[in-house]
């Protein structure tokens, strides 16, 4: 007999009571008249009807009638699969992934939803409840990591472990997916700008977990961001949200995409290299994910971008976000710190102190805590230095200044009488001059131009260029005195001594001075 519902059957049995005619009952709770007939005989073996006993409570009835009878059950047409299924599913694949390869390679015939009534019957229930909450438009998206196997990396030649980075709109459901091999700070900030450049705009929130990358301390009040994060963060106008600690349900939606990328995109298939898989990817995504029935929005994430959430997103900067790593580094005795192999200056006075970079595409920022120190280009080869002389000290940064350019540059701006003589050390040989040089020009702070352009032509009149004649002209004041005066601070030159032979050469010579 039909088991029908405890509050149906006592219904039957109440109605039967007051004497309502079986055809009445049967219209009014939309059952069989053969089935109220059934009910009343019960009634009556069971004695229900009798109106001096009251009406039995619904565990009483279980008792009388027992267990249900199950309906009869057809054998699912998946059965013949049924190993393959169970394969697929331990491979992480899912419900409609298998459906779509039965059909594409066995040629299945039946309905999707045979399929996931027989996977549900493999896998246990889920008893725990949770809460599911919606975002409006353009609102918020989540972010995740998911390993998802191994790849043959062409530049190293070995198989290395694949990750998939996943960004889920909220709203549309709508996804970025991109694979990488690494999750470093670059590579998680990198993976954030192009699936920004992928939607066409940023989300004001961003979801995630307490991955290292993003999240240097994981707390659920005072969370801290690695510096790369937070400045792209700033650098796109975005509200960070860390997840609380050991709680990835509550970024359930990328979760989900995750798996999804995992069981549907990735799963049983075979790909070639790192650019291939990605290319796949963003055709999965638009052209299979996209374009699905999803089961909790019931449209098609794509549709749904396009049409509500699209136009809700922050626009994107007029330059996309490049900096690339961030670090602390020691600032060596040298005035210079070490970063990737190559070096670059920060001042003298915080030598022995640990200084913040901030590394981006073509540049890097040297840091002492929020203040910015210096800048300098990124270096392209290990072993580059990129040095600025005023962060060494002011005696130190005297003596580099020293080069023959930068002695002839300063000599230009003092007369023509400095050039020349600029120019009269530079060349002599074998000695480098370019210290004196360098001590000429730099007289120019002491004395002023003009005194120094005098003394240099006074100095090249009387033949005698040297940077001490001409230190020597200035501290006597002899500059612009009569030429005459040179003499004295000029010694006159030595006579030569003559010398005269005792004996006439003839006489020591005599055997090479006689006549043949």
């Amino acid at each position: 007999m039909e088991r029908l519902n405890m509050r149906d059957i006592q219904d039957i049995l109440y109605r039967l009571r007051k004497g309502e005619t079986e055809r009445a009952i049967a219209r009014d709770l939309r059952h069989s008249r053969l089935t109220i007939r059934r009910y009343r005989q019960l009634a009556q073996e069971k004695g229900y009807l009798n109106h001096d006993i009251p009406l039995p409570s619904a565990q009483e009835l279980l008792a009388h009638l027992g267990p249900p009878t199950p309906p009869p059950a057809l054998p699912s047409s998946i059965l013949p699969y049924e190993a393959l299924v169970q394969a697929w599913m331990q491979q992480g694949v899912e419900g409609v992934a298998i459906h779509q390869r039965l059909q594409k390679h066995h040629g299945y015939t039946g309905s999707y939803s045979s399929v996931r009534r027989f996977i549900q019957r493999l896998r246990p229930p889920k008893t725990n409840a949770c809460v599911r909450l919606e975002t409006p438009p353009g609102e918020q998206a989540q972010v995740d990591f998911g390993t998802v196997g191994r790849l043959l990396d062409a530049r190293s030649g070995t198989q290395r472990p694949l990750y998939c980075f996943v960004m889920t709109l909220c709203f549309s459901r709508h996804q970025y997916v991109e694979f990488v091999f690494e999750q470093s700070m670059a590579t998680f900030t990198a993976c954030h700008v192009r699936a920004f450049a992928f939607f066409g705009g940023a989300p004001r929130q961003v979801v995630l977990d307490n991955l290292k990358a993003a999240v240097l301390v994981a707390a659920m009040e005072d969370s801290v961001l690695s510096a790369v994060y937070r400045e792209m963060a700033r650098h796109y106008g975005l509200l960070i949200s860390p997840c609380r600690p050991r709680t990835p349900q509550h970024k359930g939606k990328v979760e989900s995409g995750v798996h999804y990328v995992q069981r549907n995109f990735f799963a049983a298939e075979e790909f070639a290299s790192l650019a291939f898989v990605n290319q796949a990817a963003l055709v999965w995504v638009r052209e299979v994910a996209g374009v699905r029935d999803h089961g909790t929005t019931r449209e098609a994430p794509l549709a749904r971008f396009a049409q509500q959430e699209v136009k809700a997103l922050l626009p994107l900067p007029t330059q996309a976000f490049q900096l690339c790593d961030s670090c602390r580094a020691l600032l060596h005795r040298d005035c210079h710190l070490l970063y990737e192999g190559s070096h670059y200056s920060a001042p003298h006075g915080l030598i022995g102190k640990s200084l913040d970079l901030l590394v981006y595409e073509k540049t890097l920022q040297i840091y002492e805590g929020v203040t910015l120190l210096t800048t300098h280009p990124r270096a392209t080869r290990p072993g580059e230095r990129h040095t600025r002389s005023e962060h060494y000290p002011p005696d130190k940064a005297r003596w580099l200044a020293h080069t023959p350019e930068h002695s002839r540059e300063q000599a230009s701006r003092v007369g023509p009488s400095c050039i020349a003589v600029v120019e009269h050390l530079l060349a002599l040989r074998p000695v480098d001059n370019r210290h004196a040089a360098g001590k000429l020009v730099a007289l120019v702070e002491k004395v002023g131009a003009v005194r120094v352009e005098a003394a240099c032509a006074r100095a090249l009149r009387y033949g005698d260029p040297r940077y001490r004649q001409i230190k020597t002209i200035l501290q006597a004041g002899l500059e612009n005195e009569p030429d005459a005066l040179l003499a004295e601070v000029t010694p006159p030159p030595r006579p030569r001594r003559s010398f005269t032979h005792a004996r006439a050469a003839s006489e020591i010579f005599w055997e090479e001075l006689s006549p043949c």
